[in-house]
């Protein structure tokens, strides 16, 4: 990518990020005008009367908020939650991610720095790069660890990830063996949450 391409890659990133940003402020008082918040059957019927379109649309949703963070992951989190239950909820949420982290790393690996920089911040680019330093091996240790952890900027580790040696065989294995658990910290927490915070609304 030359320098103006990225310029204005980046420039469009920011609006869409805004405008994706906006649209979750004014979907998220819509539902709540609705009464989806307080009641749970509310938001699940909206789903139902779409059964098959339903869950297609929340994956590619998660899909793509993974490759362009529109929509802040765990707002979708906790809607494949509270539209599908602990069970589907997880189901939907673990494979839309996988296949987003997928195909974010693909395209961080086939564009190089110049995409890996549009999206993750100078700072924080340096910071993680510099765990090279110290040999890839302990960069996929690292990384792995924080895949693991339920607050780890998971898509900018995948992009930086992309940038390194890192094989597609170690990448798929480190995604499939360590996503699944803050993925199912982050449904439970949802859910408890979710219904202590309902005696309030």
């Amino acid at each position: 990518m030359t320098e103006n391409v990225l310029r204005y890659t980046k420039r469009v990133f920011n609006i869409i990020t805004i405008l994706g940003f906006i649209a979750t402020i004014v979907g998220g008082v819509y539902l709540w005008r609705l009464g989806a918040f307080q009641d749970q059957a509310i938001l699940q019927q909206l789903i139902v009367a779409h059964r098959f379109l339903g869950p297609l649309i929340f994956l590619c949703m998660q899909v793509l908020q993974v490759i362009v963070p529109i929509i802040p992951g765990g707002i979708t989190m906790a809607a494949g939650v509270m539209i599908f239950g602990p069970v589907w909820g997880f189901v939907y949420n673990y494979v839309g991610i996988m296949v987003g982290s997928f195909l974010l790393f693909h395209f961080g690996k086939k564009y190089g720095a110049s995409l890996a920089k549009t999206f993750v911040k100078e700072k924080t680019y340096t910071k993680y790069m510099g765990w090279l330093d110290k040999g890839q091996k302990r960069f996929n240790i690292i990384f792995a660890l924080l895949i693991l952890s339920p607050i780890a900027p998971d898509d900018a580790l995948v992009l930086i990830a992309s940038q390194t040696k890192m094989t597609w065989r170690f990448f798929t294995w480190t995604m499939i063996l360590c996503k699944p658990l803050p993925i199912l910290l982050y449904s439970y927490l949802l859910i408890f949450g979710g219904g202590f915070l309902r005696h309030f609304l």
